[in-house]
């Protein structure tokens, strides 16, 4: 019984310093799920590679973000964009199926989860 207790506190006491490189999940198995895995956002979408880049491109304008470049082929997009803090942000578009489209968005070197999670959820508006 004391090493379940010590283990079990030695595991609160290092969890804060391995989040960061974790992964978090939410939404469950299958469609929906978002995972944050070392400061990169992953999800996919459901919408086409070509209405994703669009619903990308509205959003980084609908949170004024600086768009510095673009490029996009009918199989893979890539979108960078800067904060008004000039934080650097990349969004990665891949083909995954015709309806199906994999994003992936880092802020940063190390990332931000909040942020990323914000410019997902404004895409998400958009489509």
């Amino acid at each position: 019984m004391k090493n379940t207790v010590a283990l079990f506190i030695l595991l609160l006491i290092s969890l804060p310093l391995i989040s960061g490189c974790a992964a978090v999940i939410a939404g469950g198995a299958g469609a929906g799920t978002v995972a944050y895995i070392k400061g990169e956002l992953q999800t996919n979408l459901d919408a086409s590679l070509e209405k994703s880049v669009e619903a990308t491109k509205l959003a980084v304008d609908n949170l004024k973000f600086i768009k510095i470049s673009e490029q996009v082929d009918s199989l893979t997009g890539e979108i960078i964009a800067r904060t008004a803090q000039d934080k650097k942000i990349t969004i990665k578009l891949n083909k995954f199926t015709e309806k199906t489209t994999k994003i992936s968005i880092r802020v940063g070197v190390f990332g931000d989860q909040s942020l990323s999670q914000s410019l997902l959820e404004e895409i998400k508006e958009e489509l």
